[in-house]
C-alpha cells in the first residue's frame, strides 16, 4: 500500500509541476531544450554499432569482436509478422500517433495510480527509439520531456517505416543482441526469414526488460511474455485463432547460440583485430561495422593447424607417455551416481583431443568412455610407443602389455590419426608455421602455436628465435652476389677465434664433430658444414653481408655484427625467414609478407585494399588464384629486385639438392621435384627449423619451447620441423603443378671436377656438371670442348640440366 501511495504522491507532484507549465510553459521548456536535442538529420545518418567482424579470403566467417552483436537489415527483410508483434506488443497504435501517443499517456498514468506499478502505453516506439539513441535511461521527468520533444520532432521529419527500421536494428534484446538480426542469431541460430511465429512473439516481447524476460534466463516468464504478445496480435487483428493456438503450444526453442564461425584460425583473428585497432581506434573497429578479409584460405589454414599439432605429437610420442590427465572413483552408474560423461566434460579439450575414461583394460587393448559419450577400443597400435617419459632423453623399457600403461579409473587424451584412434597428451613444446606466396608476399596460412586456447602467444609472428643452419643461404646468397660460385673451394677445418667480449675463444664445430677439408660451396649447404660457413662470411666481409641479408627483410639490427652471424646466431620470426626466402623463390624479387586484403565499412563499400609490390616479371611463378585471393589487382606495382636473378636461380639449385641430397631427403617423399628448402637446429638442439618452397608457396616450420630449452638429443630441424613442414606442403600442394623455373641468360653449365672445382675433361667419369655466372666460369689449362658447355638445355649426352 505504502508503494501505491509513493507512486500517487510522485503522480500528483508531476501533475502540479505541468500545470504550473501550462501551455506557455510547455513551450518555454521546448525552446530551452530544443538546442541540446539532435537534429534529424543525425537521426537519419545515426551510425549503428556493428562488431568487427573478420574473413578469410574466400569470404567465410573467423570471428567477431564487440561488445555488441548487430546485423542491420532494411525492413523489406524483416517477416511482416514480426514487426506486427513488436507494434502489438509496444505501441499498437503506431501508425496513428505523432510520436507521442497521449492515449497511451493517459492508460499508463492511471495504471500507475491504480496499482503503483508502472504499466503498457506510456512509451511509443518513436520515443524508445529516441531515448535509446541519444538519451540516457535516468528516470526524471526532464529526460521523460526531452524524449517527448525528441520523437515529436523525429516524427514531423522521417516517416514510419524508418522510424521502425531504425528502431528494429537498435533496441536492445538481451545477451548481447542489438537488433532483431542479432536477436534471432543469439536465440535461435538462423536468419529471421526462417523464424516461427512463436519465436517471432518471444522476440518482441523482450524491449521493456531483455535481462528478466529472456528466455534463456527465465523460461518460465519468458513464456509468459510470449502469451502477452500473442494475445495483442490476436487482439489487433494480426494473427488468427488458429495461428495463436499453434504459437502458443509451441515449445520454448531459445538457446544461447555463438555466431557461427565457418573457419578456424584464432591466431588469424587476433593478426586482423590487432591490426584494426592500430588503424582504427578499439572503440570505433569494435562498433564501425568493418569487414576485414584477410588473405588466409579457410583449407590451407586448416591444413596448416592439422600439420602443426600432428607435427608435435609424433615428437610427443617420441619422448615417452607422462601419465593420466587425472584418475577418478567412479562407482556403478545409477540413476543417482553423476553422469560419468558431465564429469568428463569438465575436464578442457585443446587442439583435437578428445577426453575418455578408461573403464577397462585388456591384455593389449582398453576400452574408454569419451566425454561425448563414445565407447571405443583403443586397440594395441594406439598405445604402444607410451613408454614411460623419465626426462627429455630417457625413457622407461618398452610396454609389453596394456596394463603397463593405462588402468582403469585413468582419465586420458585420446586423438584421431588416419582414422585410428591413439593414447595422447597435450605436447610439451610449441611450433609456428607460415606460408606465403613468394609471388607478393601474401601469407596464406599461419599459425603460432598447438592451440590458441592455451597459448594466445603467435610463435610464426612474434617469437624471434635463432634459425640455425636455416638462416646460411642467406649467407650463400651473398657469397653468389660477391663472386663466389657453388664451386668455390672453401676449407672444411677447425678454426679458432678470440671472443673478446667472453675473454675466451671460440671453437665452432660442425653437428658431426668431424672435418673434411676443401669442400665445394653447394656441397657444404647439402651437408650444412658450419666451419664453410664461417670461412666464406670472413671472405665476403660481415658488414657487406649484412647488408645484402636487410635487403632480403631481415631488420639488419637483429644481427650480431661477427662471424656467429654464419651459422644463424641472430634471431628472427618465421614469417621474417619466410620472407627472406620469397627471392630465391621469386627469381630475385623483394615483397613483403602482408595478411589483410581488404576492408570493407558497413554500407560505404572497401574503404581499405592491400597494394602489394608483386614480382610481375616472373613468368615462371603460377599465377595467383583469383577465387582464393580476392579480386586481382593489375595495377600492383612491380617488386623491387633485391638479388641478381641468377643468383636466385643457383640458391634454388643448390637448395634443391638439400632436399636430393641432404638434411632435407624426407621431403622427397612428397614425389614433387620442385621442392627446395634447408634445415636449421640450434645449439643444444633449442629451436628446429624448416624452410623451403616448392609449387606456389614459400614455407617455414618452427618447433621449440617457449622457455629455452633442449628439445632432446636427435631432435634436428629434419626430425622435428620438417616433418610438420612435409604434413602442410603435402596437403597444400595436392594436385597443384610442379614449378618450372626458367633458366636466365648469363648461366653457363660446365662439367668440374668435384675434388677442385675446377672445369674437366668430358671423358672424366668423377667430373658432375655446374652451373656458373658466364664471368665467374672456373679456369683450366686447357679448351673447353664445345659439347662440355651448356645453355642450360642439354649437356653432351643430352642430359637435362637443373
Amino acid at each position: 500500500m505504502s508503494r501505491i501511495i509513493r507512486r500517487f504522491l510522485q503522480f500528483l507532484t508531476g501533475l502540479a509541476a505541468l500545470a504550473l507549465l501550462g501551455f506557455g510553459g510547455l513551450i518555454v521548456a521546448y525552446i530551452a531544450l530544443a538546442p541540446t536535442l539532435p537534429s534529424v538529420e543525425e537521426v537519419r545518418n545515426v551510425e549503428l554499432q556493428v562488431p568487427l567482424r573478420v574473413y578469410t579470403a574466400d569470404g567465410q566467417l573467423i570471428d567477431e569482436f564487440g561488445e555488441m552483436w548487430r546485423t542491420p537489415v532494411e525492413l523489406e527483410a524483416v517477416p511482416d509478422t514480426l514487426k506486427q508483434a513488436f507494434i502489438a506488443a509496444e505501441d499498437r497504435r503506431y501508425r496513428e500517433h505523432p510520436g507521442v501517443d497521449y492515449q497511451g499517456l493517459t492508460r499508463a498514468v492511471w495504471y500507475l495510480v491504480r496499482t503503483g506499478e508502472k504499466g503498457p502505453g506510456g512509451s511509443t516506439i518513436t520515443m524508445q527509439l529516441a531515448r535509446n539513441l541519444f538519451l540516457t535511461s535516468e528516470r526524471t521527468y526532464l529526460r521523460k520531456l526531452r524524449e517527448i520533444f525528441l520523437a515529436l520532432r523525429i516524427e514531423r521529419q522521417l516517416d514510419k517505416d524508418t522510424i521502425l527500421e531504425l528502431y528494429l536494428n537498435k533496441i536492445y534484446l538481451g545477451q548481447r543482441a542489438y537488433g532483431v538480426a542479432a536477436a534471432a542469431d543469439v536465440y535461435y541460430g538462423r536468419p529471421l526469414a526462417e523464424l516461427t511465429l512463436a519465436q517471432q512473439a518471444m522476440i518482441a516481447g523482450l524491449p521493456k526488460a531483455p535481462s528478466a524476460w529472456n528466455p534463456i534466463a527465465d523460461a518460465e516468464r519468458a513464456r509468459e511474455r510470449r502469451a502477452y504478445v500473442l494475445e495483442r496480435m490476436l487482439d489487433t487483428g494480426y494473427i488468427d485463432q488458429a495461428r495463436y493456438d499453434l504459437a502458443m503450444a509451441a515449445p520454448l526453442t531459445a538457446e544461447r547460440h555463438r555466431r557461427e564461425r565457418e573457419a578456424s584460425a584464432p591466431y588469424v583473428a587476433e593478426m586482423a583485430r590487432d591490426w584494426a585497432t592500430d588503424r582504427y581506434g578499439r572503440e570505433e573497429a569494435y562498433t564501425g561495422g568493418y569487414q576485414v578479409f584477410t588473405t588466409m584460405t579457410a583449407e590451407r589454414q586448416a591444413d596448416a593447424r592439422k600439420a602443426v599439432r600432428r607435427g608435435l605429437h609424433e615428437y610427443d610420442e617420441r619422448h615417452g607417455y607422462r601419465g593420466p590427465l587425472d584418475r577418478l572413483d567412479v562407482p556403478a552408474l545409477d540413476e543417482e551416481a553423476e553422469p560419468l560423461f558431465e564429469r568428463l566434460s569438465e575436464y578442457p579439450s585443446p587442439g583435437a583431443l578428445e577426453v575418455g575414461y578408461v573403464s577397462g583394460v585388456g591384455e593389449q587393448s582398453a576400452t574408454i568412455l569419451t566425454a561425448t559419450g563414445q565407447t571405443i577400443e583403443l586397440s594395441w597400435s594406439g598405445m604402444r610407443w607410451a613408454r614411460e617419459q623419465l626426462g627429455r632423453n630417457a625413457m622407461g623399457p618398452n610396454p609389453e602389455t596394456a596394463d603397463d600403461i593405462l588402468s582403469e579409473g585413468d582419465v586420458v587424451y585420446l586423438r584421431q590419426a588416419g582414422g585410428d584412434w591413439r593414447l595422447a597428451q597435450v605436447p610439451e613444446p610449441q611450433a609456428g608455421l607460415v606460408s606465403l606466396s613468394p609471388q607478393d608476399g601474401r601469407i596464406e596460412a599461419i599459425v603460432g602455436g598447438y592451440d590458441f586456447s592455451l597459448s594466445k602467444f603467435n610463435r610464426a609472428l612474434q617469437a624471434e628465435r635463432q634459425p640455425g643452419s636455416a638462416f646460411k643461404p642467406l649467407v650463400y646468397s651473398a657469397a653468389l652476389e660477391n663472386g663466389l660460385t657453388p664451386a668455390t673451394l672453401i676449407n672444411d677445418s677447425p678454426v679458432v677465434f678470440a671472443d673478446v667480449s667472453l675473454e675466451d675463444v671460440w671453437r665452432p664445430e660442425n653437428y658431426s664433430g668431424r672435418v673434411f677439408g676443401p669442400t665445394r660451396l653447394r656441397e657444404a649447404l647439402i651437408n650444412s658444414r658450419n666451419l664453410v660457413s664461417i670461412r666464406v662470411l670472413r671472405q665476403i666481409g660481415v658488414q657487406d653481408a649484412i647488408r645484402h641479408i636487410e635487403k632480403l627483410g631481415i631488420p639488419g639490427d637483429q644481427l650480431p655484427r661477427n662471424l656467429s652471424l654464419a651459422l644463424g646466431s641472430g634471431e628472427v620470426t618465421p614469417v621474417e625467414l619466410a620472407g627472406a626466402y620469397t627471392a630465391f623463390a621469386n627469381g630475385g624479387y623483394g615483397v613483403t609478407p602482408y595478411f589483410i586484403d581488404r576492408v570493407v565499412e558497413n554500407g560505404e563499400g572497401v574503404i581499405y585494399r592491400a597494394y602489394p609490390d608483386r614480382a610481375i616479371s616472373a613468368s615462371e611463378m603460377a599465377p595467383a588464384r583469383p577465387s582464393e585471393v580476392g579480386p586481382q589487382r593489375p595495377d600492383a606495382r612491380p617488386a623491387e629486385r633485391v638479388i641478381d636473378e641468377r643468383t636466385a636461380w643457383q640458391m634454388r639449385s643448390m637448395l634443391q639438392d638439400v632436399v636430393r641430397e641432404g638434411t632435407g631427403r624426407s621431403a622427397l617423399q612428397l614425389g614433387r621435384a620442385d621442392l627446395a628448402g634447408k634445415t636449421g637446429t640450434t645449439n643444444d638442439q633449442q629451436d628446429a627449423w624448416f624452410s623451403g618452397f616448392g609449387g606456389d608457396l614459400v614455407t617455414t616450420a618452427w618447433v621449440g619451447f617457449d622457455e629455452l630449452q633442449t628439445l632432446g638429443r636427435y631432435e634436428t630441424g629434419g626430425r622435428a620441423a620438417l616433418p610438420v613442414w612435409i604434413h602442410f606442403m603435402g596437403a597444400a600442394l595436392k594436385g597443384r603443378p610442379e614449378t618450372e623455373w626458367s633458366r636466365p641468360a648469363g648461366l653457363v653449365t660446365v662439367r668440374i671436377d668435384p675434388e677442385t672445382g675446377q672445369r674437366t675433361d668430358s671423358d672424366d667419369e668423377q667430373a658432375i656438371f655446374e652451373t656458373f655466372r658466364e664471368e665467374n666460369l672456373p679456369k683450366r689449362d686447357t679448351e673447353v670442348d664445345e659439347e662440355d658447355v651448356s645453355d642450360g638445355r642439354s649437356v653432351g649426352d643430352g642430359t637435362p640440366i637443373f
